[in-house]
């Protein structure tokens, strides 16, 4: 879109100016006018403007490096609390982005509010100043700063979105450490199996040739996968890379990942700690969208971006649809058929009362405790099924190694 050099007077009756963009004059006048400005004069910037800023950015992506240090997860969270503390304190929003800029240890996060605060400059709003940064910034990060951007409330918006975002880190980090376990055990068993196939029975198959007779079917099996194996493992690799790939692929198309959100949910005791920790992050920022201020459909629309499950976003849309035709908020989430009776009887509550966004935060925390609860005694669950399984392969490899012999045995005795 074109720029347009501004100037007008706000609330406070001071000449203000600056660079705003616009699909046409009228457009940037109504811009204004959304932020308490009365427009005296709009005109189009000039080309020269439009070549610099273009000149800058070809310039900032040559400088480009390969390696080039990202944004971290908790680069934004310090970012957040910090500024709500400048804010709350009565720093400007420049002196505050200065002096975060100033102490960032990451050189991506400086140039990141380097540029944001650039774009302040020129006129912009905070809200689409980071929008600018998609990677840096979530849909419903930006969409909460634009709320506290038209409430007057920008300092309670970033101290909640601190919150929130150390809450979704909490959970993270608590699914990390749970499955660390469970993940080293199957991988040690795929090693293993690898090994035994490879190294261990070949050695066996020297031995059975020479007894001349019909070996037991598993015995024969077994015989045949390790061939395969050490005959053919590269061709195994390849398929498992190729498979790999196939499965980025789909998930990465927009049908694949809701089929593939959808599956995981039905997982046995992972898919139940999924929903519930979906559903914890789908209450709080619920919770935290109408606190803010936002009305309820929106908030929905909003919160469909948070959840990280398409399936269950598609379940927040669809409740989105049902308020819109004027249903209430129990009557979808009844509907949505992810909620639990307690959960739905505290929805009913918190609609009647006026409260929802406090029963939300109920739910979340209720959720958030189930989910630690579930997280705590993941290994608990998982441990017997490992142990059947690595029961199951002892069992077949002890049946296909020493069944033949055991039969040679009782021949031997038989003679």
């Amino acid at each position: 879109m074109p720029n347009f050099n501004y100037r007008g007077r706000d609330s406070g009756g001071q000449i203000t100016q600056g660079l705003l963009e616009g699909a046409s004059p009228a457009a940037v006048a109504d811009a204004l006018a959304g932020r308490g400005i009365i427009p005296l004069s709009i005109s189009p910037a000039p080309e020269s403007a439009k070549d610099n800023a273009a000149g800058s950015s070809l310039n900032s992506l040559a400088s480009l490096q390969i390696f080039k240090q990202k944004v971290e997860h908790i680069d934004v969270l310090m970012f957040s609390r910090q500024i709500h503390t400048l804010l709350k304190a009565g720093v400007p929003i420049m002196r505050s982005l200065t002096g975060l800029q100033e102490s960032s240890n990451n050189p991506a996060m400086k140039e990141v509010i380097q540029e944001v605060r650039e774009s302040l400059d020129s006129g912009r709003e905070l809200s689409v100043s980071l929008a600018r940064h998609p990677k840096v910034f979530s849909p419903f990060y930006l969409s909460m700063v634009r709320v506290g951007e038209m409430t007057g409330r920008l300092e309670e918006i970033f101290i909640r979105l601190f919150e929130h975002m150390e809450f979704e880190s909490f959970m993270k980090q608590q699914i990390k450490s749970a499955l660390r376990y469970p993940s080293f055990v199957i991988a040690a068993m795929v090693i293993a199996m690898f090994v035994v196939n490879i190294f261990v029975i070949p050695a066996f198959a020297k031995v059975f040739a020479g007894f001349n007779t019909e070996l037991p079917l598993m015995t024969r099996m077994l015989l045949g996968f390790s061939n395969f194996m050490v005959n053919w493992w590269y061709m195994l690799l390849a398929a498992m890379a190729g498979a790999f790939f196939l499965f980025r692929s789909w998930v990465a198309t927009k049908a694949g990942r809701y089929q593939w959100d959808k599956i995981k949910l039905g997982f046995p005791i992972a898919g139940k700690i999924i929903r519930k920790a979906t559903l914890a992050r789908f209450a709080r920022s619920f919770a935290l969208a109408a606190r803010s201020g936002v009305p309820i459909i929106q908030a929905m629309t909003t919160v469909a971006q948070t959840v990280d499950n398409d399936y269950i976003a598609r379940k927040v849309e669809g409740m989105r649809e049902g308020v819109e035709r004027g249903e209430s908020v129990l009557r979808v989430a009844v509907s949505a058929g992810v909620f639990t009776p307690v959960v739905l009887q505290m929805i009913a509550v918190g609609e009647e009362s006026g409260a929802l966004d406090d029963m939300m935060e109920e739910i979340a925390t209720m959720y958030q405790n189930e989910v630690e609860y579930e997280l705590k005694t993941l290994a608990q669950q998982i441990e017997p099924i490992l142990i059947t399984l690595l029961g199951i392969m002892v069992l077949i490899l002890a049946l296909g190694i020493f069944l033949p012999i055991w039969d040679l045995g009782k021949a031997a005795i038989k003679k």
